[in-house]
């Protein structure tokens, strides 16, 4: 079967599988996700063994340790996938809530009801685990998904794809309701973006240049960040003593993610107090620190920042800083470089606070708080299936009510207009 013949049978599958799961009850999906789980349990063995051909394929290629990690499915990260799905199963059912209603003039009731977007195709690298993720998510917001992974998890995810398939048919759900394609065929990702008629929105999660070739070349609407350029500002009227705790855990907690901080602002009639001390505990961390001229003439050990270091989301023990005259030049810096992920202002000054949380046109903005917060399970969402940095629809981290859409209901008794 040629690859868009292929692609159209999965897109229509989906479709119908979609309406079915529409109108599901929170029960069935609940019933479903837990069946999953068990199965899940159950093939510990197949998945492993599935996972060690798609490490060792990986080893043979020369993938870097790194990426090795993230394809890793070991003990731990098995476990993680069955509680996962029992903690989406757990969460409130968002579809069919109503809100809003409301009484007008004519008789009529008018509010809003909360449905499914439909059919998601979630293209993703690497990580096996999100094949597991992005299924509970879209199964308990009620839509059929589409995932591709990377190739270099092809095995993986296809065992994980049969343990949903055996949950579903346990469940009496669709089959289809989730569908992990069963080919590494490049062309197949041309294809999924540009189905308008079988899918409703895409979601890249992966490289800068995988969601840069997705957005430029769908056809569907896509949920997407390019990257994650955080910065935290140190206002002049911070509790330094904080500042440099909220710093110091927003870089090194982990450095591979797109909340952690890259660039560190410092207000400068506290640059010279407070940057001898977050530059002493960043460099026992192994942090290399890139700073501006300022920097470097309080903290001399520094590299020299280049004009690219303010654009440059690291995922590594690397930092750029910058002292700045105000929070005026440190948001316009931020409108300049950041890419609209998250941003935290460190301040015990109230309107300097406000002024940040209306000004900084970011997804997630934080007063006092470590920009690595900026993620569904720690917001209260239960899980996400990725960060957006869109103005439409989804912004943040995409729960499951990021999964679903509003449409405008009326009740009425027999009303016409007058």
């Amino acid at each position: 079967m040629d690859i868009k013949t292929y692609m159209r049978e999965v897109g229509l599958c989906a479709r119908g599988a979609s309406r079915l799961l529409g109108r599901a009850a929170a029960g069935d999906k609940n019933r479903a996700l837990i069946a999953i789980a068990g199965v899940i349990e159950g093939q510990r063995s197949e998945i492993a063994e599935a996972n060690e051909k798609d490490l060792a394929a990986g080893r043979q290629s020369g993938l870097d340790e790194a990426l090795l990690d993230r394809l890793l499915l070991n003990s731990d990260r098995i476990d993680g996938m069955i509680d996962g799905l029992k903690q989406v199963a757990a969460l409130p059912d968002p579809v069919g809530e109503v809100s809003g209603l409301r009484v007008r003039s004519s008789g009529i009731q008018v509010g809003q009801m909360r449905v499914p977007l439909g059919v998601i195709g979630i293209i993703y690298e690497s990580r096996p685990n999100v094949t597991i993720d992005a299924a509970a998510l879209c199964l308990k917001s009620g839509n059929a998904a589409i995932l591709r992974g990377g190739s270099e998890a092809f095995q993986s995810n296809l065992a994980l794809a049969n343990c949903i398939r055996i949950g579903l048919e346990q469940s009496d759900l669709p089959v289809t309701a989730v569908q992990v394609l069963e080919t590494q065929d490049r062309a197949a990702v041309g294809e999924l973006i540009t189905m308008e008629a079988d899918v409703d929105v895409i979601i890249p999660r992966g490289g800068k240049g995988l969601i840069e070739r997705i957005s430029r070349d769908a056809r569907v609407p896509v949920i997407k960040h390019l990257d994650g350029n955080c910065h935290v500002f140190v206002d002049k009227a911070a509790d330094l003593a904080q500042a440099e705790e909220i710093a110091y855990n927003a870089k090194t907690h982990r450095y591979g993610v797109c909340n952690a901080m890259e660039s560190l602002l410092v207000a400068a009639p506290v640059a010279e107090q407070f940057l001898p001390k977050i530059a002493g505990r960043l460099r026992q961390a192994g942090v290399t620190m890139r700073g501006c001229e300022l920097s470097r003439a309080i903290v001399p050990e520094m590299d020299e920042a280049t004009p690219e270091d303010w654009d440059t989301e690291y995922l590594a023990p690397l930092l750029a800083i910058k002292v700045v005259a105000d929070i005026d030049e440190a948001m316009a810096h931020i409108a300049t470089h950041g890419s609209g992920h998250t941003d935290a202002i460190v301040t015990e000054n109230y309107s300097a606070a406000q002024r940040f949380l209306r000004e900084v046109d970011s997804s997630s903005v934080m007063v006092n708080a470590s920009t690595r917060f900026a993620d569904g399970f720690e917001y209260g969402l239960g899980a996400e299936i990725g960060i957006s940095t869109n103005k439409l629809h989804a912004r943040g981290p995409v729960g499951l009510e990021g999964l679903t859409t509003l449409k405008y209901i009326v009740l009425g008794s027999g009303e016409i207009r007058q």
